[in-house]
């Protein structure tokens, strides 16, 4: 796909439905003793085929498994410019699953090991080109989503694993599928939160206008860093500024932006993420990494690619997470997914925002790698 710097140009949308034949759910009971929260007020909605069941009504929710230390850490060189920090948790025997960062450019938290099973699960996480502990930072050169596909196979590769599961979110959501759909042979599962499939709407409806009306508040900082002349296309304008070389300018940009996005990415606004994704480093790998791949429109042949590509993956065992009141990645991009892919177990979560640190997305998230822990 060509780059595209300039303005936003609403392109066409190809997207087809397609038909395949059902499958049975992919998804195993485990009975096990786990840590539970307070019971739910609200249940998720579970769909396969379409229809929408209220499930486990009153049922109590999963919390994240405890706290661990990886037992292996390193970095992999990916390129003459670039090596990505990578570790290892839980049973070095067990079920190797990898857990994709969102962003793009915002690395791993650390809290990211503990959606797995630990006694299960050989957890592998790494920080994409340019951001968390790989090397060097916010670096755009030799960045793009076909980069970060070939570096995941690199990983696996080099951790002599044959097959993993695959669970992303956010932008993770939208490199899990690039990735699945490039190797579909590589993939037990697939977990998914918070779908973004990079497409103009979505781009346009959280950095040029959409959100800006739940948020008015939070937009006044990430809009006055734009001059009135430039605000037409916010995009571009702050693509100017974060690649320009005023690095104080980049970094009041880098920080609007950023700040922006955290303001935006719980049901209730969390302060704790607001100040992290503040603190300037952080702010301006995600920024630049963001906005450089946005104003390519993550680096893919069309916009309806991830979409137009499912039948690759269709009988792959998946799971759909979303929050009702995502303003990130609204709604629309997980039941547009849900649409092509009724074969996939679609969780829509009625009390939670596009964070996956929500309890009820917790909840969903977590069941479903119990599910599939023992497949």
């Amino acid at each position: 796909m060509k780059k595209k710097k300039g303005a936003l140009a609403k392109p066409t949308r190809t997207a087809t439905r397609r038909s395949a034949p059902k499958r049975k759910a992919a998804s195993r009971s485990v009975t096990r003793s786990v840590s539970v929260s307070k019971a739910a007020p609200r249940s998720a909605v579970s769909s396969r085929s379409g229809a929408i069941a209220t499930v486990a009504a009153q049922a109590p929710r999963r919390e994240l498994y405890p706290p661990i230390e990886p037992y292996s850490r390193g970095y992999l060189r990916v390129s003459e410019l670039h090596e990505i920090y990578y570790e290892e948790s839980g049973n070095p025997a067990g079920k190797p699953a990898l857990f994709l960062h969102g962003g793009p450019g915002a690395g791993a938290d650390r809290r990211a090991r503990q959606f797995f099973d630990p006694h299960h699960y050989r957890i592998v996480v790494f920080d994409q080109r340019g951001c968390g502990r790989s090397r060097p930072s916010a670096s755009l050169f030799e960045n793009t989503t076909w980069h970060l596909v070939a570096d995941i196979e690199r990983l696996r590769k080099h951790l002599g694993i044959e097959r993993w599961l695959i669970f992303g979110g956010s932008w993770g959501s939208t490199l899990a599928l690039a990735y699945s759909e490039a190797h579909p042979e590589r993939i037990t599962e697939i977990v998914l939160r918070g779908i973004f499939l990079v497409r103009y709407g979505e781009i346009r409806w959280l950095y040029q206008h959409g959100a800006s009306e739940i948020f008015p508040d939070y937009w006044e900082n990430y809009r006055d860093v734009i001059p009135v002349e430039e605000r037409d296309d916010y995009l571009n304008a702050y693509y100017k500024l974060l690649t320009g070389s005023d690095q104080r300018a980049a970094l009041t940009a880098a920080r609007a932006w950023s700040m922006w996005e955290a303001s935006t990415s719980f049901l209730h606004s969390n302060p704790d993420s607001i100040r992290k994704w503040g603190e300037d480093q952080f702010a301006l790998a995600v920024a630049r990494i963001e906005c450089h791949y946005f104003v390519n429109r993550g680096f893919l042949r069309s916009e309806t690619q991830l979409l137009d590509d499912v039948d690759k993956i269709r009988t792959i065992p998946t799971t759909i997470v979303q929050g009702r009141y995502d303003v990130v990645c609204p709604a629309t991009s997980a039941w547009d997914l849900h649409r092509v892919w009724p074969e996939a177990d679609f969780r829509m979560v009625p009390d939670a925002g596009h964070s996956a640190f929500e309890p009820g997305t917790v909840h969903e998230l977590v069941s479903a790698t119990d599910r599939y822990r023992s497949r």
